[in-house]
Formats: structure tokens, C-alpha cells, sequence
């Protein structure tokens, strides 16, 4: 994630709005009359009206199509939602599989992309869950900008700034369905507070520790003295509790089946299921964090009223704590530009740890892995913390250097490199012999993570969109001249109508000719890109391991590139249930990053998927390692990430996530810490199928 994930699920907020204030509800369709109301208009679906937990419901069956669709229609002269916050549907799953889903809520014009506001939600099997839009008015894009969640109102619907005084629909849909699903809706309702936040939230909002002041909870910490009474309770806590049983000092499964020890970590199938080995010979599952590092930063330039406190810029430690930054990332919510960003929470690290706060926070960090029975320091962690971890590790890098890209094609972190360019795998081996220098001799370091969520969905479209002497579209051409015999033969098994080889672009019906010369190019694309890859990673580091790109979009002939020679394939995923299906036992598995948050303590996003608080998101957290565990193909899983993002969001992107084990504060949290040690302590013998 240093990313937002392209093509994955945000689940809705549920309960109660960010900061604790109660949701007022309006329902907007109701079912009490026993019939399908006359507004609803049925798109690829089935409807019936049903008995649900004694209320009429709606039953919708969804069919596999693009876009299926219950949508409901506005009376004449449109809705005016503009007294509340958003609207939720409160759905319920009655299948033995998540569903996820979408809703849309439009004005006039709307398309999908504009003139509508869209959010998303996983439903759990079995259970009721909230698809929540919260309205983006733009009433306060000058007062509370840059961040993804704001204060009362949680995390923003996807689209532009939304009329709501003129709503002419709504729709609840799937998006692009591989299998038919029924969800029964139970209520539509508007829910919150509208107008505007300068009403609601009076500045400043954010305390000297970093929270935010105009809410309370369990933890929240009001002095230093909480502080220091927080990290005493959790040294005691640590010093009393168990170690995690039958571990090696690597954290493999010392009661296990010994294996050959090679000194370095590799892989093995064992009894039908992959795992690493660590360099003792002993099974290992690799539980880590990622991002376990102390740079979160937000943006204070402009916002200074914002906060209750911030340090004098000479201050002693805490003056060192501002940095000059660029905005990098582009934004639509204000990013961007010149000025100060401020860490709140490395100011929470000096009031706890001293001046000697790095070397005292980097030893917390280890013991507290340790403690939670993690066993790997994941992606992404700092510099100073793999060097000296006494930890397994996985380390990371990209591709750096004057690399040509696709010029056709696009992505959310940028273009794909054009690996037919010469200069690419001249580019490869000196960012990987950069990368690998420090590790390379480190027996802990498990293997090494280059790129990461990737733009591969572009490679299809975007390379016959590229001018003629883009290097990829040069030997896709040659590639089709060899297959067909003449332009003209192309055009007729694609459907394409190219005057030259130079005008030939993807036609808008992909035929089923144009589908396999497609899927073949992806191919032999993929393939390059990660032959060239590993062979630099066994040039440079050749005892360790080849973990992938981390895919985010996962394009299938890539995938299949990537498991003909990468030692582990990665993905990232954001989902609240994962199990061995889709998956290749080919080549072993791991989960890059996941995670799950909530609202319940002053946070004003739940992250990529949410949870009901923070019991829930433990109970999360425990069923998502439990299915990584029941997977055959899959050796490990790495949440995302160390700590909160900053309330007020990351400098560069706005992300301001409920993500962390630990809060702003330092403290951490107590029921996913529970949850974690719980099934940490049973990853083996759970794996294995042991008592």
C-alpha cells in the first residue's frame, strides 16, 4: 500500500460515524407493503419480496454480467438528500461466501465515472453488513483537505462533488460477478449530519499527542504521564507473558520435521502443502508487519490552525521532527506543492523514550514482534531496523534508472517499464545490486520483494497505444506478423480495421483471435520481466529468494509468468476472507499485505476493509490468518502496517487509516494484540493438521 490499491474492496464504516456521533437514519425505499416497489428498476437481476428476521425484505439474485443491478429511480423533481451525511444499505448474505459489492448514488448525466458518488463493501458469509456512501459535497474542500477520512463523516465516497439537493437514483450492484450471488436488502436509509464540517468540527481538532480532541475512548491518552503509565503496563504485560511454544530461534517450528539446513531460507512441499524452511532445516510460516518504521509524517503547512500544538522549528528533538517536502502524488484533494510536515508520532516516541528515543524504539519494536509472535519484519520496514534485526526479514526495492515506459498505457503508481528496451535489464542489475548489498550475506533475510502493484492491466491496451518505436509494440507487431499472414488477416480474425501496422490498435470487441494474441503477448511480456529479475537476484544474491512484485491486479498470463520463475509468488490482499481457490500450487504463496480497521478510536478511515471496532477487528484479523493457514499453496501473510497513519493523513497521498497494531501514541492495541497472540501461538500445529 504505499500504494491505494487499484481493483480492491473498501468495506464500509459501520455503526457509529468517526469521533462517536450517532447516525440519524431516513429510510429512503421501504418493502413494508409487501411488493416490489414501483421505482425499482431490475438490471440483470431477480427480485422478490421476502420475510427477513420478521420485516420485509428484498431478495435480489444478482446473474453474471458486467454490471448486475437493483436500481431505484427518484420522483419526479429528484431527492433532496442535502440534510444528511450519505446513505447505507443494510444488506444481509445468506451464502456460504463473501459478496462484494457496490453503490452508486447519481445525479443527472451519471455514468459511473462522473455525476456519481461510489463506494464499496464486502459482506461477510452468513451475516448483515453496511454498504455505506458518504456524500462528497465539496462543502469543505477548503477546510478539512488532504485526507481520505474526515472528522464525523469517515471516509469519503469515490467521485466527484455530488448535488444532493438534485439525487435522481441509486443503485446497488456487483462489480463484474465471476458467479451468481443473492444478497437480501433489508433498509436503504440516509444517515448523519450534512452541511458543512467548518459547523461541526471547530479547530483546532487534533491534540499535542496527535489524536483527535472532540471525541473520548478507552486508551486515549491525556498526559505524559499516560504515557509513561502505558508503557510500564505493557512492559510488565510482556515480561510476564509466555513465549510462543516450540519455536527455533529463527521462529520456525523447532517440534517439527527437521529438513536439510542449507543456512539460508528456501522452500519445500511438504505433505501436499508448501513452506519455507529456515536455515536450521525447521518449518516455518512467515507471520510479519510491514512498514515497522518511524517516518509517518502529515501536512501542517496551511493547516497550522489545525493543531493545539506544534514545536517551535528550533526546539530541541522536537524541532527535528519537521521536514520540507514536496507533494509527489497527485491529488484531487488539495497535495501538493512545497512546505512542513510534522510527526506527531515520532514526538510521542521523544516524551516516551528520551533523547536516546531511536535506538530505544527500534529494541521496543523488536520485543513487541516477538511478544504479538510475529517472526518476520515485513516490507517496507526501515533501513536501521532490518540491518539490525535479530528477526527474519524480507527486503525490497524497484527498478530505478532512465528505463523507456509504455507510453500508451497507464497506472495509479505510473507506467509500466518497457522491458524490450535495451536499457531495462542494464537498469535491473544495478538497482538490484544496490538492493542486495546490504543482505546479502545475511543468513535472517528471507528474500527480496521488487516493485510493487504493478500496473500489468495496462500491457494489454496500452502497447499498440505506444508510438511505433516503442520497443514492446516493435516485438508485439513482429510477434502478430509472424501469426498471421498479412495485415489484412489480422484485421479480419480481430475485427480491426488498421490501414497500417503503425495504426493497429486493440479493436473495442475483442475477438476470440485478438483475446489469445493478447493473452500471449502478456505472456512473453511477463515473462521477460521477471526472467530478467531473477537472473540479477542470483547474480548479486543468489542464497536467498525471489518473493515477486506483490500483485495487486493480477492479470492471469502475468500470474503464470511470475509462477514459472519467481521462488514465492506475491500478492496483496485486501479481502475479509481468502482461501486456496484460483490459487497455484506451482509455486508457493504469500500475502504481501492486508488489513482491517475501524472507527471507534478517534480514526476518521477504516482503511481498505473495515470493521465493526476493535474486537471485531481482531476477530478479523484472527479468521483471515486462520484461512491463509487451511491454504496449501500460501507460506506466510504480512499485515499492513506497524502504526496508524497520521489522522490528518500521510503527507503525500492523504491515507489517514486505522491500520496500525500500535496508535499515534505509541500504545497498542490491546484486543488485536490478544488476537494475534492467540493464533500466532497455533500457526504450526494449526498448519500441519496436528492436534
Amino acid at each position: 500500500m504505499h500504494h491505494a490499491v487499484t481493483g480492491l474492496v473498501l468495506a464500509g464504516a459501520l455503526g457509529l460515524c468517526a469521533g462517536g456521533t450517532a447516525a440519524t437514519t431516513e429510510p429512503v425505499v421501504s418493502f413494508a407493503a409487501g411488493a416490489i416497489p414501483p421505482n425499482l428498476v431490475r438490471n440483470s437481476i431477480e427480485t422478490q419480496v421476502i420475510e427477513h428476521e420478521g420485516k420485509p425484505a428484498l431478495r435480489v439474485d444478482f446473474q453474471v454480467t458486467a454490471w448486475p443491478n437493483v436500481f431505484f429511480t427518484a420522483p419526479a423533481g429528484g431527492w433532496d438528500w442535502s440534510a444528511a451525511a450519505g446513505l447505507e444499505a443494510v444488506l444481509y448474505n445468506p451464502t456460504a461466501v463473501a459478496v462484494s459489492c457496490c453503490m452508486r448514488v447519481d445525479n443527472a448525466g451519471a455514468d459511473g465515472l462522473s455525476h456519481c458518488n461510489t463506494s464499496a463493501a464486502t459482506i461477510p458469509a452468513g451475516a448483515t453488513g453496511r454498504l455505506v456512501c458518504r456524500f462528497n459535497t465539496g462543502k469543505d474542500q477548503d477546510y478539512l483537505w488532504g485526507m481520505r477520512g474526515v472528522p464525523l463523516r469517515g471516509p469519503l465516497a469515490s467521485g466527484p462533488v455530488l448535488d444532493t439537493t438534485q439525487i435522481v437514483a441509486f443503485q446497488v450492484y456487483l462489480p463484474q460477478p465471476s458467479s451468481a450471488h443473492t444478497l437480501i436488502l433489508t433498509e436503504a436509509r440516509l444517515f448523519g449530519e450534512g452541511g458543512s464540517l467548518r459547523e461541526l468540527v471547530p479547530l483546532p481538532f487534533v491534540d499535542r499527542f496527535g489524536q483527535y480532541r472532540h471525541s473520548q475512548w478507552p486508551g486515549k491518552i491525556a498526559t505524559e504521564g499516560d504515557l509513561q503509565a502505558a508503557m510500564a503496563a505493557e512492559t510488565a504485560e510482556m515480561a510476564s507473558a509466555a513465549a510462543l511454544p516450540d519455536r527455533d530461534r529463527y521462529g520456525g517450528w523447532a517440534a517439527g520435521p527437521t529438513l536439510a539446513a542449507t543456512g539460508w531460507f528456501r522452500t519445500q512441499r511438504v505433505d501436499g502443502k508448501w513452506w519455507l524452511v529456515t536455515p536450521d532445516g525447521h518449518l516455518f510460516f512467515s507471520v510479519g508487519i510491514d512498514c515497522v518504521g518511524t517516518w509517518e509524517r502529515t501536512w501542517v503547512s496551511g493547516r497550522e490552525g489545525w493543531f493545539e500544538w506544534l514545536p517551535e522549528a528550533a526546539e530541541p528533538l522536537f524541532g527535528a521532527l519537521f521536514a520540507e517536502q514536496s507533494g509527489a502524488h497527485s491529488m484531487a484533494d488539495g497535495i501538493g506543492g512545497k512546505g512542513r510536515t510534522f510527526s506527531f508520532y515520532g514526538a510521542n516516541l521523544i516524551r516516551k523514550y528520551g533523547a536516546e528515543w531511536e535506538t530505544r524504539w527500534r529494541e521496543s519494536a523488536y520485543a513487541r514482534l516477538r511478544h504479538w509472535g510475529f517472526n518476520t519484519v515485513a516490507n517496507w520496514s526501515q533501513a536501521d531496523v532490518l540491518g539490525n534485526s535479530p528477526l527474519p526479514f524480507v527486503a525490497s526495492g524497484g527498478i530505478w534508472g532512465e528505463v523507456r515506459e509504455i507510453e500508451g498505457g497507464k497506472g495509479y503508481w505510473g507506467r509500466m517499464r518497457d522491458v524490450f528496451a535495451e536499457s531495462f535489464a542494464v537498469a535491473v542489475d544495478r538497482s538490484l545490486e544496490t538492493v542486495t548489498r546490504p543482505y546479502r550475506d545475511n543468513p535472517l533475510c528471507i528474500g527480496y520483494f521488487i516493485d510493487n502493484e504493478l500496473s500489468w492491466e495496462t500491457v494489454r491496451q496500452g502497447t499498440l497505444a505506444s508510438p511505433p518505436d516503442q520497443p514492446a509494440r516493435l516485438a508485439f507487431v513482429a510477434d502478430l506478423q509472424r501469426k498471421h499472414a498479412s495485415l489484412a488477416a489480422l484485421n479480419q480474425a480481430w475485427g480491426s480495421t488498421a490501414a497500417t501496422w503503425d495504426d493497429l490498435r486493440v479493436p473495442g470487441t475483442v475477438t476470440a483471435a485478438c483475446q489469445e494474441d493478447l493473452d500471449a503477448f502478456e505472456y512473453a511480456f511477463a515473462r521477460r520481466y521477471f526472467e530478467t529479475i531473477a537472473a540479477a537476484i542470483k547474480k548479486h544474491a543468489p542464497h536467498q529468494l525471489y518473493l515477486g512484485c506483490r500483485f495487486a491486479s493480477a492479470p492471469p498470463r502475468a500470474v503464470q509468468a511470475c509462477t514459472d520463475v519467481v521462488d514465492v509468488v506475491s500478492f496483496n490482499r485486501y479481502e475479509t476472507q481468502i482461501g486456496s481457490a484460483g490459487y497455484s500450487l506451482a509455486k508457493p504463496i504469500l500475502i504481501g499485505e492486508f488489513h482491517f480497521g475501524a472507527l471507534d478510536r478517534g480514526m476518521f478511515h477504516p482503511g481498505l476493509v473495515a470493521a465493526t471496532d476493535q474486537e471485531d477487528r481482531a476477530a478479523k484479523y484472527v479468521d483471515y490468518v486462520q484461512a491463509v493457514l487451511a491454504a496449501p499453496a500460501f507460506v506466510g501473510c504480512h499485515w499492513f502496517q506497524f502504526i496508524d497513519e497520521p489522522i490528518t493523513g500521510r503527507w503525500f497521498d492523504g491515507e489517514n487509516y486505522n491500520i496500525g497494531f500500535l496508535t499515534v501514541t505509541d500504545t497498542p492495541y490491546a484486543e488485536l494484540v490478544r488476537g494475534a497472540r492467540r493464533v500466532h501461538a497455533e500457526i504450526y500445529t494449526r498448519r500441519a493438521g496436528t492436534p
